[in-house]
């Protein structure tokens, strides 16, 4: 699986959707974010092809249901297609390296492969390197 990253403080603008490609996203909240960006980002991620997104950290569960009515929103209310369905949840109670695990190992679509992984850090500083590496362990970690 492929793994990129994007470091995105928060009040910053996410960049232009280049292409729409099925992925799973794991937003890791390091700082608080205002609702009106957050549904801003969240309307992003599910514009782009998020198809899976877990977030992790202070807000978290806020970010869940940003993400399902940004995903409502997309269809006007009717019912989503299967093959557009986000799956979302939250991760408030356990260390990161937990959440990364359950990206690498469980967060399954169930009507499309998924074959990419973002991690969309949402902190005042880049942190790409540490953060590629807990990935890079959760992956090799089986149980």
């Amino acid at each position: 699986m492929a793994v990129s990253y994007l470091h995105l403080p928060h009040g910053h603008s996410p960049p232009k959707i280049k292409t729409k490609r099925p992925y799973r996203a794991v937003v890791v909240l390091e700082q608080v974010t205002s609702p009106e960006w957050r549904d801003q980002i969240s309307a992003w991620l599910v514009e782009s092809g998020c198809l899976f997104m877990m977030a992790w950290g202070p807000g978290s569960s806020d970010w869940d249901d940003s993400v399902d009515l940004a995903n409502l929103a997309a269809f006007d209310g009717t019912d989503i297609p299967d093959d557009h369905f986000v799956m979302t949840t939250w991760h408030d109670a356990e260390p990161l390296s937990e959440t990364l695990w359950f990206a690498e190992h469980a967060a399954h679509h169930p009507t499309i492969q998924i074959g990419e992984t973002m991690i969309l850090d949402v902190a005042p500083r880049d942190r790409e390197a540490a953060l590629l590496e807990m990935v890079r362990l959760a992956r090799e970690r089986t149980v």
